[in-house]
């Protein structure tokens, strides 16, 4: 029973995004854009620049605290 509501709520606390979505993140990138493409998905996170398409690499523990929400998920801009 503890061990369930433990996961639920790691579960809670973790942010979704997938591949392909737009994020923003904390802090804006140096070319003045605050949204970013997530390309890549494993214990790292490719992220590419939406404003001049510079690709940064993250660890997915860094990533994750850096993420502000998700602006455009893939499942949502595929179905439009």
């Amino acid at each position: 029973m503890l061990a369930t509501i433990k996961e639920r709520v790691i579960q809670l606390q973790r942010k979704q995004f997938g591949l392909g979505d737009i994020v923003e993140m904390k802090k804006p990138h140096p070319c003045g854009t605050n949204a970013w493409k997530v390309i890549r998905m494993g214990m790292d996170i490719r992220m590419k620049c939406t404003g001049c398409n510079h690709s940064v690499l993250l660890p997915r523990a860094r990533f994750e605290q850096r993420l502000k929400r998700v602006l455009v998920s893939a499942g949502e801009s595929e179905e439009s």
